[in-house]
């Protein structure tokens, strides 16, 4: 039958591969963007671990999880690895515990070359889509005539513009907007992770192009920019963003045991605070308890995802943790704390839900964005400290928790419930509100027929069907 199947597609122009890294935040988007592709009747491979795909596959959201048939899972192998849980108490907040899946990963380089070579078989041209820290695992696609690879960064353009072009960056934004504070990566990586890093995007150098899950509309100059200087390089570049749904319809995960979604039914509009700080930060029980105050005495109404992160697996149970005695008790019919896989996208794109503190990974900020939520930023660690500033001091969307300078400080009760109260109950954060909503509208008209997002996508889809 997978003979057939290879043999039906033989005539399509091209097929994509993706390739993300085994990490949610990186997973979510490239499955979302493989949707975008296969509805141009493009065939899309998607390729990870067997866990991975799992991972990708049950927690995705806002489509119908019947329209992933179309998309083809390829489910690889790595070498047993450790999976250390995560560790609260440690000096950075960054993911030290997923180094071991990353480098694991990198061992998936010769079935991956396998695979390409029996995929170049069925269709004219392989696109390869991978994630930027995948380099080294489909570097051989250069030994394949019919294949070209495109880089996709899972992170903001702004990002990548102060990572790799800061200088020219800074003339085209306000100084009092971005500070050398702003420029520095300082504690947002290990030192283990920035040699990982380095050694991944060495590799681009043998792609054709970049891709980037954002849009004019928000990273316009940054974007011009960064496709100057691929330009010079005689490489394209494509911002395909948003890649999540847009049109999040009432789906039967209200009778699937999400009573959040049921409870939020209830809720007046812009009522509810919704509180998730992703599946990479690690809390210590002194700041989730200072979470837990905050957030009760804002009086404010919230639901809270309270997960520890995510390990290599995200399949083994990870430890409970704990609230105040007697908590969840006071804050019955005002507050809703949801210990299992949150429907994050949906709870964005209810009406009921008016605000969304956040660790601002890339992922969050585009899904908030683009449903025109403000966000409360509280970044941990990696690009989320510069994807705060693009949301609070550039496109305005948004208020901090804190500064960036105090991230060795545990945030205190008191600063949670003042930027709960600000952006829920005051003229700033009506203001704010308002900016955000105006620019939802503005994101979501750019997917719209002859909008610059779906420009952009149809310009990819002639170029790689070219």
């Amino acid at each position: 039958m997978a003979n057939k199947k290879y043999i039906a597609m033989s005539s399509s122009p091209a097929a994509v591969v993706m390739v993300p890294l085994p990490l949610q935040g990186h997973l979510n988007q490239l499955l979302h963007l493989s949707r975008l592709i296969s509805n141009h009747n493009i065939p899309v491979h998607f390729v990870s671990t067997t866990t991975h795909c799992r991972q990708a596959k049950l927690r995705v959201q806002g489509w119908n999880p019947l329209a992933v048939s179309i998309i083809h899972f390829h489910e690889l192998q790595t070498p047993n690895f450790v999976s250390p849980p995560p560790n609260p108490n440690s000096i950075t907040k960054f993911p030290s515990h997923l180094q071991p899946l990353c480098e694991a990963t990198t061992q998936l380089r010769h079935p991956m070359a396998s695979l390409l070579r029996k995929l170049s078989t069925t269709t004219r041209r392989l696109v390869i889509i991978y994630d930027s820290l995948m380099g080294s695992v489909i570097q051989d696609f250069v030994t394949i005539p019919n294949s070209e690879s495109y880089t996709f960064h899972s992170v903001s353009a702004f990002t990548i513009s102060l990572f790799t072009i800061p200088k020219q960056f800074q003339n085209i934004t306000d100084p009092e907007v971005l500070t050398n504070d702003h420029l520095s990566f300082e504690d947002c990586f290990t030192p283990e992770f920035k040699k990982f890093t380095t050694m991944q995007h060495d590799f681009a150098m043998l792609n054709s192009g970049r891709i980037y899950n954002s849009c004019g509309i928000m990273e316009k100059l940054t974007l011009n920019l960064l496709e100057k200087e691929e330009n010079n390089r005689n490489k394209n570049l494509w911002a395909l963003g948003p890649f999540n749904p847009l049109d999040i319809k009432r789906t039967t995960k209200r009778d699937k045991g999400y009573n959040c979604l049921k409870w939020l039914d209830t809720q007046e509009p812009n009522t509810v605070i919704f509180v998730s700080f992703g599946t990479t930060t690690s809390f210590t029980k002194e700041q989730i308890s200072e979470i837990a105050i905050g957030l009760e005495k804002s009086e404010q109404k919230f639901i809270w995802a309270l997960r520890d992160a995510d390990k290599g697996d995200a399949f083994i149970d990870n430890m409970e943790l704990e609230l105040p005695k007697g908590y969840e008790d006071r804050i019955k019919g005002r507050g809703l704390v949801v210990r299992e896989w949150a429907p994050q996208l949906e709870i964005l794109a209810h009406e009921a839900t008016g605000g969304f503190m956040s660790h601002c990974g890339w992922n969050s900020c585009m899904e908030s964005i683009s449903m025109g939520v403000p966000i409360i930023a509280w970044p941990m660690h990696s690009d989320q400290p510069t994807n705060a500033v693009l949301v609070t001091n550039i496109l305005k969307v948004g208020l901090r928790v804190r500064d960036w300078k105090w991230r060795d400080e545990i945030v205190v009760a008191e600063d949670v419930e003042k930027a709960v109260r600000t952006m829920m109950s005051t003229k700033e954060g009506a203001e704010i509100r308002r900016r955000a909503v105006e620019m939802g509208d503005s994101v979501k008209n750019s997917m719209g027929e002859e909008g610059v997002s779906w420009l952009q996508l149809e310009s990819f889809i002639a170029h790689i069907t070219r």
